[in-house]
């Protein structure tokens, strides 16, 4: 199939044909399932896992330093419309364990299984925000993509940030330095600089605050160190190994994850990759795009 880009929600319904059915593996009636659960990690620790409604699964993940709060909007729409709809908080982020340990992208890999065996998921999609697409991009690197139907993301940090001799375009590594530096020193002060950019200027001063909030209840260590591993990891191999349909979604003023840098890059990957580019959005256009982003979905949904 050839990579289409999409610059209007016109597009949209078009372009999800792309995404065929699998076989559903039985899923655990909502009425046995506890209104608030964990799942063990290889190493044990426990993620919380957050699971509203029933029918198929959809699977999200936030991003870097946010817990599965971030996805309240989304998961709310999906589940009045018969959907299942799942989040987790990855290791030292809100409800789970601060183990110390695993802030590194194979071992967020190993979670994202553990997270798709232990509620036996199947034929699941895949929403992925920031630095949740590399974990999308190792798990299929990593274990096969086992149980993803397709994959969809969301301000996408992939394949690659730091500039280097074959990705002239990244980031200088000097600049990276010196955010990793503040962000160790001044947590708080590393939020406050980049939130404005997070957001539109129409956004409200609650949702603004509400965000800070979120970011500040996440470990500092696994802030710090995949923070690391974000800047420095070349996902372009991990990338070419989903092959799934994958609908990637992106804001022309995401400052945080330039457009050219990440979403245009790794849709130039994916054979089976439509790009759509939200105009005047920024990274974190699930909260402040909410309609149009919640429209996009259901309709992928509904044509699969």
């Amino acid at each position: 199939m050839h990579r289409r880009e999409i610059m209007a929600w016109t597009g949209v319904a078009a372009a999800s044909a792309l995404f065929a059915p699998t076989r559903a593996r039985a899923a655990i009636p909502a009425a046995k399932r506890p209104a608030e659960s964990f799942v063990a990690a290889k190493d044990g620790t426990p993620l919380f896992v957050r699971d509203w409604g029933t029918g198929r699964p959809v699977l999200f993940l936030a991003g870097w330093a946010l817990p599965s709060d971030f996805w309240g909007y989304q998961m709310l729409a999906l589940a009045r419309q018969g959907y299942r709809a799942i989040a987790y908080d990855r290791r030292g982020h809100g409800r789970s364990a601060d183990p110390g340990r695993g802030y590194d992208h194979d071992t967020l890999a190993d979670d994202l299984a553990a997270v798709i065996d232990g509620l036996k998921l199947d034929g699941v999609t895949i929403v992925a925000h920031s630095m949740g697409g590399t974990e999308v991009a190792r798990y299929f690197a990593r274990h096969g993509g086992r149980g993803v139907a397709r994959v969809v993301l969301v301000g996408t940090i992939t394949p690659c940030l730091m500039k280097r001799a074959d990705n002239p375009g990244g980031i200088d590594p000097a600049m990276l330095a010196a955010g990793a530096d503040l962000l160790a020193r001044d947590f708080p002060a590393w939020i406050a600089a980049n939130t404005k950019p997070f957001f539109i200027p129409e956004t409200s001063a609650a949702m603004v605050a509400w965000g800070q909030a979120m970011m500040m209840s996440t470990s500092l260590l696994a802030a710090a160190q995949l923070a690391q591993a974000n800047f420095t990891t070349d996902f372009r191999a991990d990338v070419r190994k989903i092959n799934v349909p994958t609908r990637i979604i992106h804001g022309d003023r995401d400052a945080s994850a330039p457009l050219a840098l990440t979403a245009r890059a790794t849709a130039a990957l994916l054979p089976q990759a439509t790009l759509s580019v939200y105009e005047g959005a920024p990274h974190g256009l699930p909260l402040t795009h909410v309609e149009r982003l919640n429209a996009e979905l259901l309709a992928l949904l509904a044509n699969t």
